[in-house]
């Protein structure tokens, strides 16, 4: 296991903007730190009230939003657009090229999300976007499938071998503990997006990532009540 410690991610800071990069991104470059298998971004992005990032293109990635607190509003070049609010689950295929923003839809509150690239199995894919509810409170807590190659239990589609699960685990709930086993050729990524919690012993926190190389069993235990990510992969990058 190999943890990235929150303190220790790179930092951009525009005021309208506070960004911690798990990854090299923009002027923030690791070369220990370029992504983790197809796994290449997670930005955790505050943005201020009615800040926000204006109409830029990208090309040949996915790219996951997840929103923590607040509201995100988003708008692209082919006329879709929404407010991602937490719970919620959008991919975006940038695929041959595509312009978006994305604003803090609130003129009061800040809005806290984690913005993840992901290298898509091949280039040249067309581009397009889905959002999907998987929480329907604050409150509730399970460990989903949110994202998957195949779109499998209502989940979101990525266009890689990843499988891209959501838990919130409750200290006093039904859920303060989730076991999940990694295959045999693949790896992990584990990101804790709120709270604290255990894997296999080792404490985690807010903001804290961990890569697994290895096959076994993964045992997250909350500490407190926690929210996490746990991208399970291909462990070898596949080109068709």
């Amino acid at each position: 296991m190999n943890i990235r410690r929150a303190e220790e991610r790179g930092v951009a800071n525009f005021g309208w903007l506070n960004s911690n990069h798990t990854f090299s991104f923009g002027h923030y470059y690791d070369p220990r730190f370029m992504g983790f298998g197809p796994l290449r971004v997670i930005n955790d992005d505050r943005v201020a009230p009615g800040g926000g990032f204006p109409t830029h293109g990208h090309s040949d990635m996915e790219i996951i939003s997840y929103v923590v607190e607040g509201g995100l509003e988003h708008k692209d070049s082919i006329g879709k657009g929404s407010v991602i609010v937490p719970g919620e689950v959008q991919r975006m295929t940038a695929g041959t090229g595509i312009r978006h923003s994305e604003y803090n839809a609130s003129g009061t509150d800040p809005v806290r999300f984690l913005q993840i690239w992901i290298q898509p199995e091949q280039p040249g894919l067309k581009p397009g976007y889905e959002q999907k509810s998987f929480y329907t409170n604050a409150g509730e807590t399970g460990f989903k499938l949110v994202g998957s190659p195949d779109g499998r239990e209502g989940s979101v589609t990525i266009h890689q071998d990843v499988l891209l699960f959501a838990g919130r685990l409750a200290a006093d709930g039904e859920l303060p503990q989730q076991e999940y086993t990694l295959e045999e050729g693949r790896i992990a990524w584990v990101q804790v997006v709120k709270g604290e919690l255990t894997l296999n012993g080792n404490q985690l926190k807010e903001g804290d990532g961990v890569g697994i190389e290895a096959a076994g069993t993964l045992q997250l235990s909350t500490l407190n009540n926690a929210e996490v990510l746990v991208f399970d992969m291909w462990g070898k990058q596949r080109h068709h």
